[in-house]
């Protein structure tokens, strides 16, 4: 075929597929309207049914299109439709352009109406009160450890974690001049400390200055010579900066891990996490008697993070992530069983295995 015939080929196909996303937005509002009239609660975001598309839809997938390609596809189709249905706020820690907000797009779609928010107690506080639907927090890095002002806000709070996503964090090096006229670099302390080699290596005498975030760091970055700021390609575009390096972070397997956190229930998916709160008695022997039943029955704990439980001194409580949804019967029975040894038992959320997002 000629170039010209492809071309038409193309915009056949175009045509055709526009005619079937619309159809597939009608067949959406009417399903908006169905949960409307069953419930005046009705829940738009419903992280096991997505999770069941992009599963069916990827096992389909007979390529070239990449599967990482047909997810994002469909996840900005899902989203665009959603919003017709009702649009989705979602509370992410501010300010523009930073690897939060990063993160709350890989989850719920770029049409999503987001909301910087000044601390991660804000986020929690605006889903408490359901002024906004869903908050995105950070929970861990791989490079880190667990950010303890994520884990301290569940305490005491009633939100529920729905999903999870794991960021594949690259860092960028961003300026308007070139790399051997740099004096000054702004960021995160801990985007210093994951680039620390690199930074060693390429720009020695630059002196590193801390900011409260990367996107504050690009801003000020902005507006000095000889400054450049560490952080997401995201925040070059709106400040006017170059890429002068890109993925100077030490390791390759720098991730961070993202919770959603809403008001509702997930059902089961078949892949799931549940994530617990528990505090036990302190005496000899407790955290053994409190893992042993999980060990009994095959359960996987994939994490487990001890917290002064900011009611008495030397008082802790345990973040435990297990494999598994609170449905599932070797699950709900290792509940049970752990229940009589622990004063306070708190299911944090059921929700689906996320997927490392680039």
């Amino acid at each position: 075929m000629s170039l010209d015939e492809l071309r038409q080929r193309i915009d056949s196909i175009d045509e055709q597929m526009l005619e079937l996303l619309n159809e597939r937005a009608k067949a959406g509002i009417e399903v908006g309207k169905v949960k409307q009239q069953q419930s005046d609660n009705a829940v738009f975001y419903v992280p096991e049914r997505e999770k069941a598309i992009f599963k069916k839809l990827i096992d389909k997938n007979t390529g070239p299109l990449p599967s990482a390609a047909v997810k994002s596809i469909y996840r900005e189709i899902i989203s665009s439709i959603r919003s017709l249905e009702k649009p989705t706020t979602v509370a992410y820690l501010g300010p523009e352009y930073t690897f939060t907000q990063l993160a709350a797009q890989r989850i719920f779609g770029v049409t999503a109406e987001f909301h910087p928010m000044p601390t991660l107690s804000d986020i929690f506080t605006e889903v408490e009160r359901g002024r906004l639907d869903y908050g995105v927090v950070p929970v861990e890095s791989s490079m880190g450890g667990g950010v303890s002002d994520t884990l301290d806000r569940f305490i005491g709070s009633n939100v529920k974690i729905i999903n999870e996503v794991l960021l594949q964090v690259s860092h960028y090096l961003l300026s308007t001049t070139s790399l051997d006229g740099i004096q000054r670099i702004y960021s995160k302390d801990q985007a210093f400390f994951q680039c620390r080699n690199w930074l060693q290596a390429n720009v020695p005498n630059a002196e590193l200055i801390p900011t409260s975030s990367t996107a504050e760091a690009a801003r000020i970055a902005s507006k000095e010579a000889g400054a450049a700021s560490i952080g997401s390609a995201l925040a070059a575009t709106p400040y006017g900066l170059d890429i002068v390096a890109e993925r100077i972070e030490d390791a390759t397997h720098n991730y961070t891990r993202f919770f959603a956190i809403g008001n509702q229930e997930v059902k089961s998916t078949g892949h799931d996490k549940t994530s617990l709160l528990i505090t036990v008695s302190n005496k000899p022997g407790a955290l053994h008697d409190l893992l042993l039943p999980f060990s009994e029955l095959g359960i996987d704990l994939t994490k487990i993070e001890s917290r002064p439980s900011r009611k008495k001194a030397w008082d802790y409580v345990f973040f435990v992530d297990i494999i598994g949804h609170v449905d599932d019967p070797n699950v709900s029975k290792a509940l049970k069983m752990i229940a009589s040894d622990c004063t306070e038992l708190h299911v944090l959320g059921s929700y689906p295995h996320g997927d490392i997002e680039r």
